[in-house]
């Protein structure tokens, strides 16, 4: 009969079975295709160790061995005393040449980058109150390189004066007195600093890339659509998507970490713990973004381009990773608030070099976990189980 019912049958929906069942169900079906696609594989492992290696090794802010050329009006022991202070410093290359005008041809040809000139009166005023006459030209098309540059010789000159006073027992009377105290990067290296922003940088291609072209791909496929028309909820979904990848993300944080510490040699001083909840909060901003972008656009070339340029580019210059924010214009600061990976940058900074501070951690955490709540949130309101 039509209108009967069987006693005993089942009654419930397709709705009504485990949702655990269908999520774990989701998630064995999202990881065996990260196991079978090799680009996804290349994104979490590869890409990491390409860009650590190439900005570990390519990429640094310290001026090193710097081509100076020296210029010496009158020579006597005291000038070249401090030629060889020169000479034996890691920061300069020195080129010893007779005469100023020749050292500015050698600059204008762009075979240095500086000339000292020792005047003809130097060892006659070294003890004077006034101090011997040092002049020092600096090429200043990189205002940045030119004022390293000046710096060092200025602590080169200092750090002279005092060791031959000491030497030969007599008081040069310098202008400053500096006794330098260098906290957390006592080194002064540029990768310590920049290593740590480099894995902020890497997080954020990870995240959003996997996400952003791995949902692309399927709807590209029609996995997706056929996806859509089984009983699975959306937040379930979007669940089966998201955990896979950010373990996948998390295991190319701990590759990154490892290599920043053991390859690089930059000091890790923080806590562990702290390092991933931090992290896992960004991975799931990261993911919250990608899954976002594939919902506004279907195509993987449109989801590739929307995140480089959403995402990478942002992420790169706005975070503080290369370029200090206190620097930029006050329209500009205001705008790296909106930019996620400028809290990771400053979390896992301090982290790596000053320790764990939690007054900076916690903010920063708390920032992430709004953002990643805000993409996360829209990326739920945006996906509907339909076809448009």
């Amino acid at each position: 009969m039509s209108g009967s019912q069987v006693p005993g049958a089942n009654t419930r929906g397709p709705d009504e079975g485990s949702s655990w069942q269908r999520l774990f169900g989701l998630i064995y079906k999202e990881s065996l295709q990260i196991v079978r696609d090799p680009s996804s594989i290349a994104i979490a492992f590869v890409l990491p160790i390409i860009l650590l290696l190439l900005f570990g090794y390519g990429v640094s802010l310290d001026a090193k061995h710097v081509p100076l050329a020296l210029v010496v009006e009158a020579p006597s022991p005291k000038t070249s005393a401090f030629a060889a202070a020169l000479s034996h410093s890691e920061y300069f290359d020195l080129t010893r040449l007779s005469d100023r005008r020749q050292a500015i041809s050698a600059m204008l040809a762009g075979r240095i980058d500086g000339i000292i000139v020792l005047r003809s009166d130097f060892a006659r005023k070294l003890y004077s109150v006034t101090g011997a006459p040092v002049q020092v030209i600096i090429n200043g098309t990189d205002a940045n390189t030119a004022r390293i540059i000046s710096g060092y010789v200025q602590g080169a000159w200092q750090g002279w004066l005092t060791q031959y006073g000491l030497a030969h027992g007599r008081s040069i009377n310098a202008p400053v007195s500096v006794e330098q105290r260098v906290w957390f990067n006592a080194d002064v290296r540029s990768r310590n600093f920049l290593i740590p922003g480099l894995i902020a940088i890497i997080m954020t291609l990870i995240g959003t890339l996997l996400t952003a072209l791995v949902v692309a791909r399927e709807w590209e496929r029609g996995t997706m659509e056929a996806l859509l028309v089984t009983p699975v909820r959306i937040s379930e979904i979007l669940l089966g998507k998201l955990l896979p990848y950010f373990g996948l993300g998390m295991g190319g944080m701990a590759l990154s970490t490892m290599m920043a510490v053991w390859v690089f040699g930059v000091p890790f001083r923080g806590s562990v713990l702290a390092l991933i909840g931090v992290s896992s909060l960004f991975m799931l901003t990261a993911l919250g973004m990608g899954l976002l972008i594939s919902s506004l656009a279907r195509s993987q070339f449109v989801a590739g381009q929307v995140a480089i340029i959403v995402a990478f580019l942002p992420a790169f210059i706005l975070s503080g990773f290369i370029f200090d924010i206190t620097s930029m214009p006050a329209v500009v600061q205001v705008l790296t608030h909106i930019i996620p990976a400028r809290y990771f940058v400053s979390a896992l900074q301090t982290l790596f070099m000053a320790g764990t501070l939690w007054s900076v951690v916690l903010s920063n955490g708390a920032a992430l976990a709004l953002m990643a709540l805000f993409f996360l949130g829209l990326t739920r309101m945006r996906t509907r189980k339909a076809l448009e």
